[in-house]
């Protein structure tokens, strides 16, 4: 599996999940010639929980997964994420194409594929789903520097690295600075309605965030913790 982290300026992050190991890495290179970035795993539990915690602007998916049916990730994650899915399948048949489209599949491709039609579905999807960020404000106290617009993060004058969860989460703390955010609040806003209770998926983002922002949980600069209720942003830097 791809442990490549996404800066929230870098280029566009696709996810594949896909058992066979041919597959990902035809996928992998023909993705990468094309400029983007690739997360590769071979199960459907591994790509929801990498979904989860670093997310995706669009997701491949295989439908013969060894652990989970295709169409369970794809009614799994449509509960909580609106990621655009291409689904890759043997299955041809007209019903099948219906049941995936039905469960929220955004487009269907058929085994065996040509790379460009699949390059081209993906554009389409992409342009579809792209938007506009409209909040201008950045945030910078001299030491840290958070540009909404562009998506940037920066730390004593040098871009960091976040994944996409770790920026929505730091974006939404010092969007609302001072502000106790409660944890169900933060799992619904990151993961939806229905993961209110996975505060592990928090407690693992919290910590990767505070290790890139040189904060300390003890002695906080900017992400303070209140025991069993949620989160706030401060700005304590000198």
């Amino acid at each position: 599996m791809s442990e490549q982290n996404v800066s929230t300026s870098s280029m566009t992050n696709v996810l594949i999940i896909d058992d066979e190991n041919q597959i990902r890495k035809f996928l992998d290179i023909a993705l990468r010639a094309q400029g983007y970035k690739t997360l590769l795993v071979e199960t459907g539990q591994k790509g929801l929980e990498l979904l989860a915690l670093q997310g995706a602007d669009l997701v491949v998916l295989d439908l013969g997964l060894p652990d989970l049916d295709g169409c369970e990730v794809l009614t799994e994650l449509r509960t909580w994420a609106q990621v655009p899915v291409i689904v890759l399948s043997v299955r041809a048949d007209e019903e099948e194409k219906v049941k995936l489209l039905d469960a929220g599949a955004n487009d269907y491709v058929t085994k065996p594929f040509s790379v460009q039609e699949l390059m081209a579905r993906i554009r389409v999807l992409l342009r579809q789903f792209q938007h506009t960020a409209v909040d201008t404000v950045i945030f910078d106290d001299g030491v840290l520097k958070i540009d909404f617009t562009q998506r940037q993060v920066f730390l004593n004058q040098q871009l960091i690295s976040l994944t996409r969860k770790e920026y929505q989460l730091l974006s939404l703390l010092a969007q609302h600075k001072g502000q106790l955010i409660t944890q169900p609040q933060i799992l619904k806003d990151l993961w939806g309605p229905s993961h209110q209770k996975d505060t592990h998926y928090l407690r693992i983002l919290v910590a990767k965030l505070r290790a890139k922002l040189n904060d300390n949980a003890v002695q906080p600069k900017y992400i303070v913790t209140e025991p069993g209720v949620g989160l706030r942003f401060l700005n304590m830097s000198v």
